[in-house]
């Protein structure tokens, strides 16, 4: 499926469950997993898109952000996740760009489903 029909897709699928979508984990499965998968990312590969990863900043430990994709043995691209109802806010950048800093990576991706910001 080309990336045009998958985004079609995706928009269909939040328009007609946002409703059901409510947990974090109910986006990563519907909306972000698929994406990943049509961009070409092996979602079923913890070597390549590896969830739950620790991304400790100073003076916080245990911080672990929804996903990190690792090509050619780095981190490229960090995703962080939240319930389809959470308003997106600086507060919720903050968070991901402490991981962001103390990665490799070169995007980070905050997402709800619904929108999506990107850091680099």
């Amino acid at each position: 499926m080309s990336i045009d029909a998958t985004l079609k897709v995706l928009t269909e699928r939040v328009q007609e469950h946002a409703n059901t979508m409510l947990t974090e984990e109910a986006v990563k499965t519907a909306v972000v997993l698929p994406f990943l998968q049509s961009m070409g990312y092996d979602v079923f590969n913890p070597g390549e898109v590896i969830p739950e990863f620790t991304a400790d900043a100073v003076g916080k430990k245990g911080e672990k952000v929804d996903y990190a994709i690792k090509l050619d043995g780095e981190i490229r691209i960090l995703i962080e996740c939240k319930p389809i109802s959470t308003q997106l806010d600086k507060n919720h950048l903050a968070q991901l760009y402490r991981y962001f800093s103390v990665t490799s990576a070169k995007f980070a991706i905050l997402t709800n489903g619904r929108f999506f910001s990107l850091l680099q």
